[in-house]
């Protein structure tokens, strides 16, 4: 069984920039129910169909799995829910962690959210400078939920 836990926060400067290349996201959800999200991406020309489970504290169950890119466009131009995410997201390592920035274009332009994955809810982890407010737990910044309320209409 995938479980995911993380934290996520807002971001207070773009000092990451400097620690990391950004990699091209394109994202949509076939299923955005809170329940059972099911979502096909790809990063740069690797496709991957994801399904997560609810979010309970900062844990849900999580199910990834790589595709033909060509079969993750024709998901994302045909039947994903619509507006699609793009993003640029930047990987910060910082002692044993991966921090996860995202800044996001198109309808939600001016985001920029970081996200941090770790092995218990309870586990301390580095936090750097340029970390903002914690928003772990507010459905507002769930990716699949800046499709139905993007962050220009905010």
């Amino acid at each position: 069984m995938g479980k995911e836990i993380e934290r996520k926060f807002l971001v207070a400067s773009t000092d990451y920039r400097e620690m990391a290349k950004g990699t091209h996201y394109k994202q949509g959800y076939l299923n955005s129910q809170k329940e059972r999200v099911v979502r096909v991406r790809t990063i740069d020309q690797v496709g991957f169909m994801t399904v997560k489970g609810i979010t309970k504290g900062a844990t849900r169950l999580e199910y990834e799995y790589e595709i033909p890119a060509k079969d993750a466009d024709e998901l994302l131009d045909l039947l994903c829910e619509q507006p699609i995410i793009e993003k640029h997201r930047y990987k910060v390592k910082m002692d044993d962690f991966v921090w996860e920035i995202d800044e996001f274009h198109g309808e939600n332009e001016g985001l920029t959210v970081a996200e941090i994955e770790l092995k218990h809810e309870g586990q301390q982890f580095p936090k750097p400078d340029w970390i903002g407010e914690e928003v772990t737990g507010d459905p507002k910044y769930y990716n699949s939920n800046l499709i139905a309320n993007p962050y220009k209409n905010w």
